[in-house]
């Protein structure tokens, strides 16, 4: 038996050599290692280049200059940011179960995922507020939610979730009386945790998740039952000149539509992604943290697909976007006045 366990603690490798408490590197087979970096480095660069493409079409193409593609603007910069400065440090670390990159950097990196998560959900409360707008009250929207407005939007959408992930993180509000069952039970030296307290995890997961997604579930809850009443209103005209003006009517409200439907679906892949992490954020605290860390770490991977996922369903809902990234592919973009081609009728 003696026997044994020395021979298993041979064949441990720590993260860091010679140290007492060092974290226990992961001991999976190097087939399962190449593997596992083979598929997050596929998410990584697909992420990276569906959002990269989403903001070279709308900053290019003039017709996508629209207040609703500005906060898409805005919300694919945070997906970008989040494959190219979050996702490879967590691919590290999920592979290797050790952090190589010191305790400032894993402060920042934890802060910064925090921050990016949390900007996500808040550009997607603001994209719901235009959309309610647009359908609900077209003819006042652009006087309503004017560029200013969106300024506004984006950039509590940035300032906030930084103020609040940064301050979590470096002001150890997380830890806050909870030291002792944090370096009893979690902590190792080698490692990057992203630790919550229980009221850290209740507060974090409210202001992060739950609260702006109930805002948002009813919200365009409220823009379905509206827009099927609208459909519903929609009658004959007595004369050609009327019949002229409801058609023109129909298409700008079926694209209203069409686009509150898209964002919709965002939302709720957005949703789905999220919702295991946030729960467990917010119960592993009160079931004294029993959750495997393994498990914690796949949901984690799990919500950043969200950042993978909404570029495709932009191209699956949206011509324009399969024609700005066909023009993206195909270097038309460097041509002479590019930038005014139509995407699509007015």
């Amino acid at each position: 038996m003696c026997l044994h366990e020395s021979e298993s603690l041979e064949r441990m490798q720590l993260c860091c050599e010679h140290i007492n408490g060092s974290c226990i590197k992961s001991n999976w087979s190097i087939s399962i290692r190449i593997s596992m970096y083979a598929l997050m480095i596929s998410v990584i660069l697909a992420t990276v280049a569906g959002n990269l493409t989403v903001i070279i079409s709308v900053s290019h193409f003039k017709q996508l200059h629209t207040p609703t593609n500005f906060l898409i603007l805005s919300m694919s910069m945070v997906d970008l940011l989040l494959g190219f400065f979050v996702m490879p440090y967590s691919m590290v670390r999920s592979v290797e179960n050790c952090w190589y990159f010191g305790e400032l950097l894993c402060k920042i990196y934890t802060s910064i995922d925090i921050m990016l998560s949390t900007a996500s959900i808040f550009h997607l409360s603001f994209i719901s507020i235009d959309r309610y707008y647009a359908i609900c009250d077209p003819l006042r929207y652009k006087a309503k939610i004017s560029m200013c407005v969106i300024l506004i939007m984006i950039f509590i959408s940035w300032a906030f979730p930084a103020m609040f992930g940064f301050g979590l993180v470096f002001l150890k509000l997380n830890l806050i009386g909870a030291e002792e069952t944090f370096y009893k039970i979690i902590y190792c030296v080698g490692g990057c945790f992203v630790f919550f307290n229980k009221t850290a995890g209740v507060v974090a997961s409210m202001v992060s998740f739950y609260i702006p997604g109930l805002v948002m579930l009813c919200v365009y809850g409220k823009i379905y039952i509206i827009a099927k009443r609208q459909a519903r209103s929609i009658k004959a005209a007595v004369n050609q000149m009327q019949i002229r003006f409801e058609v023109q009517h129909h298409i700008s409200h079926s694209r209203e539509k069409k686009a509150a439907k898209t964002l919709g679906t965002v939302v709720g892949v957005f949703l789905i992604c999220w919702f295991p992490f946030f729960f467990c954020m917010a119960t592993d605290p009160f079931m004294h943290y029993t959750i495997p860390p393994i498990l914690i770490d796949a949901m984690v991977w799990f919500g950043y697909l969200n950042s993978t996922f909404n570029p495709i369903v932009y191209a699956y809902f949206y011509l324009w976007f399969r024609r700005a990234l066909k023009m993206i592919v195909l270097g038309k973009v460097f041509q002479q006045d590019s930038s005014r081609t139509q995407l699509f009728l007015e």
